[in-house]
């Protein structure tokens, strides 16, 4: 969310160095944005490249967070500036990049959320304004230094390459996949492999290095303490759908619990 002088809140809360909660939200649900954004939580982060969700329900999913403490984040399919101007014209406040592997990529990302002289998003009245809780003249001011970006770290390529992809300016938090990058290393699943954690250090430590926050799935309160520990800011603390499904199966078993 945004205070009254339209700083992004979450971007503010992370630049002070706070640990912040998100969730992943997949389905395409107004009611389960509403629900989950009034739970406490820092972020929303609202999937279209692993959900089925089109560019209409994000803007009714962005709009369900006014009024709560949830900064509405988007992840987009792919780091093209056109897919992206349609979402930040919802009124989201940030986009989480997948697979962001390579200096181009990254430099993509950056110019995707700005306005030019800095970047590539084109200007048109919007619903924007409305969500952050500003005119347009205050909007057009402030977007390009409020916007968040969130680029995630997804295979062995990029790792090696995280030196000059965090050197790119407007790079905002640095999310780990471990899941993905053990698929890249051609050990699916094994999230503790050897290559897999000695790949995970070597990038936690380049991250690190920069100041830049980390971002990392943590599910349990024992891996978000491993996280934090680790120097992790931005916490991923469930997705809708497994919370959803666990809900589900613990009701029906206790239903049948002798």
């Amino acid at each position: 969310m945004t205070d009254a002088n339209g700083t992004n809140r979450l971007k503010a809360k992370l630049a002070a160095g706070s640990v912040v909660t998100a969730f992943m939200v997949t389905m395409p649900s107004v009611a389960m944005a509403q629900v989950l954004a009034a739970s406490g939580v820092d972020c929303l982060i609202i999937d279209m490249e692993h959900g089925p969700i089109d560019i209409a329900t994000v803007h009714a999913m962005v709009a369900a967070t006014r009024g709560t403490e949830a900064t509405p984040i988007v992840r987009v399919p792919w780091t093209e500036h056109w897919l992206v101007k349609p979402v930040l014209d919802t009124g989201a406040m940030g986009i989480n990049f997948p697979m962001i592997s390579t200096v181009e990529l990254a430099r993509a990302s950056a110019a995707a959320l700005r306005y030019p002289p800095e970047g590539v998003r084109g200007v048109a009245p919007s619903y924007a304004p409305l969500r952050w809780g500003l005119g347009l003249a205050d909007y057009l001011r402030r977007a390009n230094r409020e916007m968040l970006n969130v680029i995630t770290i997804e295979d062995e390529q990029a790792v090696r390459n995280l030196d000059a992809i965090l050197a790119v300016p407007g790079i905002d938090v640095v999310a780990i996949a471990s899941f993905d990058l053990s698929m890249s290393l051609g050990v699916p699943g094994q999230l503790d492999h050897p290559k897999l954690t000695a790949l995970i250090g070597e990038a936690e430590v380049k991250v690190k290095r920069t100041g830049i926050p980390l971002a990392g799935v943590a599910l349990s309160a024992e891996a978000a303490r491993a996280k934090r520990a680790a120097g992790y800011q931005m916490l991923l603390v469930g997705f809708d759908v497994q919370m959803v499904e666990g809900a589900a199966r613990n009701a029906v078993a206790a239903a049948h619990a002798v």
